[in-house]
C-alpha cells in the first residue's frame, strides 16, 4: 500500500488520554493517536499491549480511512446498543443511562476476578432494566472454557439472551460448545476469532459462529471488514475498540456500508468516555448513531493531550508499525 511518509504523520499527530466513567479492560483512561488526511481525521488506538505486527494493521485502516475513498453507505444512521462492563449489579442502572433510546444491551462476563454469581446478578439487573422487550447479549472475551461456558449458558440462559460472543478463546472451543448447547437456540458469536487471528475465515468454515462481530480497526480498515463479513456468509455486527468519536466514525462506515445490518451495533461506546475530542459525540440518540466523518476540536485536542512522555511512546510506536507496513 502505499503510505503517507512517517515524518508528516509524527509531525501531525494528535495523542489524548480520554477519562473513562467506569473503568473498563482494566483501564480508567483511553489512548489514541489522531491524524487528519485528505479524507478527513483518523484514528489509530491499538489496545497498549498488543505488539507492532497486530497494532500495525491498526495503522492500516488509519491511513486507509484517512488518505483514501471510503465504500458507499447504504444507510444514514446505525441502530446501536448499550455496552454495560463487568460493573457491580447496583451500577447497572446508572450505565444504561448513558446509553440514549439503545433497546439492547452487551453484558461483559467472565470478567478475571468475579464469580459467576457476580455475572448473573449484573444480567439480572440489566434484564430488570431493559424489560422482556430489550435484548441482552453476553461477551466472555473467550473467558471460559468449553465447561465454563456450557454451565454459564445454563445458568445465564433465564435471561432470554439475544447471542454469547466470544465465549471460549479458541475455534475448536467454539464449535464444541456451540455444539453442546444447539438445543438451547442461543447463538455464538465470534469476535476475537475474527479480529485476533492469522485466518479470520476459519471460524466460519469450522462452523464455530452463527455470526461474525466485526471491528474496522483491527481488521486493517472498512473494505477489508466488508470482504471479510462477505466471505464469511454469517450476519455481523459491527463494533468497536473503545475508541474516541474519530474512530468510531469509521466504525460507522463499515455498519452504513454492509448490505444487511440485522443486529444492532456496538458503536455508542463513546458513552463509557467522560471525555471525547470533539463538541458532537457520537453518544447514541434515541438508540442510534449518524454515518459520517467526525471533526475533532482544537480545544479538546489540546486539554486531553497526553503527557510527553505518554506521546513519545505513540510516536515511537506509530514509526514501527509505518516500518512493518512500508516493509510489506
Amino acid at each position: 500500500m502505499d503510505l503517507p511518509d512517517v515524518a508528516d504523520l509524527r509531525a501531525e499527530a494528535h495523542v489524548v488520554s480520554l477519562p473513562l466513567v467506569t473503568r473498563f479492560r482494566g483501564v480508567d483512561h483511553r489512548e489514541a493517536l489522531l491524524l487528519r488526511g485528505p479524507g478527513g481525521w483518523t484514528e489509530f488506538s491499538p489496545f497498549l499491549e498488543y505488539d507492532d505486527l497486530e497494532s500495525s494493521v491498526w495503522l492500516a485502516a488509519a491511513i486507509d480511512f484517512g488518505w483514501r475513498p471510503q465504500p458507499a453507505a447504504v444507510r444514514e444512521r446505525v441502530p446501536v446498543n448499550a455496552t454495560v462492563p463487568a460493573v457491580a449489579a447496583g451500577d447497572v442502572a446508572a450505565v444504561l443511562a448513558r446509553f440514549d433510546g439503545c433497546r439492547t444491551a452487551k453484558v461483559k462476563v467472565a470478567e478475571r476476578g468475579q464469580s459467576l454469581a457476580d455475572d448473573i446478578a449484573r444480567v439480572r439487573a440489566v434484564r430488570d432494566a431493559m424489560g422482556p422487550e430489550g435484548r441482552v447479549r453476553l461477551d466472555a472475551n473467550g473467558g471460559w472454557n468449553v465447561d465454563e461456558a456450557e454451565r454459564a449458558v445454563h445458568a445465564l440462559a433465564e435471561f432470554d439472551l439475544e447471542y454469547l460472543e466470544q465465549p471460549c478463546a479458541e475455534v475448536d472451543e467454539l464449535a464444541e460448545l456451540r455444539e453442546r448447547i444447539a438445543d438451547w437456540g442461543i447463538p455464538i458469536a465470534a469476535d476475537e476469532s475474527v479480529r485476533k487471528a492469522s485466518d479470520p475465515l476459519a471460524v466460519a468454515r469450522a462452523g464455530a459462529a452463527d455470526l461474525v462481530v466485526v471491528k474496522a480497526q483491527p481488521l486493517g480498515g472498512v473494505a477489508p471488514a466488508l470482504r471479510i463479513v462477505a466471505d464469511s456468509g454469517l450476519p455481523a455486527v459491527v463494533s468497536s475498540a473503545l475508541d474516541t468519536s474519530i474512530g468510531l466514525s469509521m466504525g460507522l462506515a463499515l455498519a452504513g456500508a454492509l448490505p444487511d445490518l440485522p443486529y444492532d451495533c456496538g458503536l455508542g461506546t463513546a458513552s463509557l468516555l467522560a471525555a471525547d475530542v470533539t463538541t458532537a459525540p457520537l453518544r447514541p440518540a434515541g438508540g442510534s448513531l449518524p454515518v459520517g466523518r467526525v471533526e475533532a476540536d482544537a480545544g479538546l485536542l489540546a486539554q486531553h493531550a497526553a503527557s510527553a512522555e505518554r506521546r513519545d511512546w505513540w510516536l515511537d510506536r506509530l514509526e514501527r508499525c509505518h516500518a512493518i507496513l512500508a516493509a510489506g
